[in-house]
C-alpha cells in the first residue's frame, strides 16, 4: 500500500468508528494523489493538503498550473497572517486564496516575507465557506489533530 492508500485507510476506519475530527492536512505526497482528494471530496471531509507548484487547478478562466494564478495576484490580494507560533515566534507570510471552477475547492498560496519568491501551494476543500484566516490556521497545524 502507498502512503496517501494508508491515510486513506486510517481514515475511513475513523469515519466509521463515528471519531469526530475537523480536517485534514499533509504535504505534497498526498496532496497530489488524485483519488486521496477523491475520496475525501466524496466524504465530505474539509481538507487542506499541500501541492506542489505544478498541480492544476480549473478556474473560470481556465486551467492552470498552481504557480500560474499566483504570479498573477494583485498586491491586495495578499493578507499577511500567522498560521501559529514556532520556536521563534508567529509564522507570519502573506496568504492569498484563488477560486476555482468548483465552490467547494481553493488554491491557498502562501508567499515568504523575507523571500517573496518562495511560494507555497494548498489545496482547500470544505463543504461550505471558510474565510482565509482559518485556512492558514488549519495549514499551520499540519501535524495536529484539528477539532
Amino acid at each position: 500500500m502507498t502512503k496517501p492508500q494508508l491515510l486513506q485507510a486510517m481514515i475511513e476506519r475513523a469515519i466509521t468508528a463515528g471519531v469526530p475530527f475537523g480536517w485534514v492536512t499533509a504535504d505534497e505526497a498526498y496532496g497530489d494523489n488524485g483519488p486521496l482528494r477523491a475520496f475525501l471530496e466524496q466524504q465530505h471531509v474539509a481538507y487542506v493538503l499541500a501541492v506542489s507548484r505544478d498541480h492544476v487547478i480549473a478556474t473560470a478562466a481556465g486551467r492552470f498550473r498552481a504557480d500560474v494564478p499566483a504570479a498573477a495576484l494583485p498586491r491586495k490580494a495578499w493578507q499577511r497572517l500567522s498560521c501559529g507560533n514556532g520556536a521563534k515566534g508567529h509564522r507570519r507570510y502573506d496568504w492569498a486564496l484563488v477560486a476555482t471552477a468548483d465552490p467547494a475547492i481553493s488554491l491557498l498560496i502562501r508567499r515568504s516575507i523575507t523571500k517573496p519568491c518562495e511560494l507555497a501551494f494548498y489545496r482547500c476543500h470544505a463543504p461550505a465557506p471558510v474565510p482565509l484566516a482559518r485556512l492558514v490556521q488549519v495549514a499551520g497545524t499540519r501535524w495536529a489533530v484539528v477539532m
